[in-house]
């Protein structure tokens, strides 16, 4: 048998091998039988040797050609065993959307939000605007705009936290209204607000009085 017969031979018995091959690790084995270093196609290019100089060209292209061949079969099925468990495992992962979703738990507005809301509603329903104002506040707007000076006794009675001597954590919301004042523009009509929010007093923490709570202005 010459050398091409043989490497003929073992192309068409290393592609059926290929072909046949169900896993990646017999593939891989085909290529190790076939083109590793002990393999049958590198003992036929030893042979070239006894070939005369005319006929080694000859055989030596032909065993690259056979070599080519097998190793884009080794790919191609490698590919294909490859992408076959890609989608085993995707089948065996599937998800079927059809199922119902969990029920994610919802909470709900705490009770005095509850009631803010219901009297926004009923203030809204009688034409009032809802201003929401800052909860830290300049003392000029808290208490002087609101003929409270700083001399007043009545300040006594709102004692609060100063973030500095000209602002303060307000003690009303009725701080929201002289600013409303300023911005209302009347020639469009009457003003009529409601401020709620939360207010601080610097007074003695208990059942009764706490050191903030919600208050409503209109």
């Amino acid at each position: 048998m010459s050398l091409q017969d043989r490497l003929t031979e073992l192309r068409d018995q290393g592609l059926a091998d290929i072909k046949s091959a169900d896993v990646l690790k017999k593939v891989n084995q085909v290529k190790v039988d076939l083109l590793g270093k002990k393999g049958p196609i590198t003992e036929v290019l030893r042979g070239m040797r006894d070939l005369s100089p005319e006929e080694r060209p000859k055989v030596g292209a032909y065993a690259n050609e056979v070599r080519d061949r097998i190793q884009a079969a080794i790919d191609e099925r490698r590919e294909e065993l490859e992408q076959a468990a890609v989608n085993e495992q995707l089948a065996a992962e599937k998800l079927d959307v059809t199922l119902p979703g969990r029920e994610v738990p919802q909470g709900q507005p705490h009770v005095i939000t509850q009631i803010i809301t219901e009297l926004e509603d009923l203030f809204m329903g009688m034409g009032y605007q809802i201003v929401d104002g800052d909860e830290v506040e300049e003392d000029y707007y808290n208490f002087e705009r609101l003929n409270l000076p700083k001399d007043h006794p009545a300040r006594d009675m709102q004692d609060t936290f100063y973030i500095t001597k000209d602002v303060l954590l307000r003690t009303q919301t009725s701080a929201d209204q002289p600013r409303s004042l300023e911005n209302h523009d009347f020639s469009k009509g009457p003003l009529k607000v409601l401020s709620p929010g939360r207010v601080y007093r610097r007074d003695t923490d208990d059942a009764t009085i706490p050191i903030n709570f919600i208050k409503l202005k209109g």
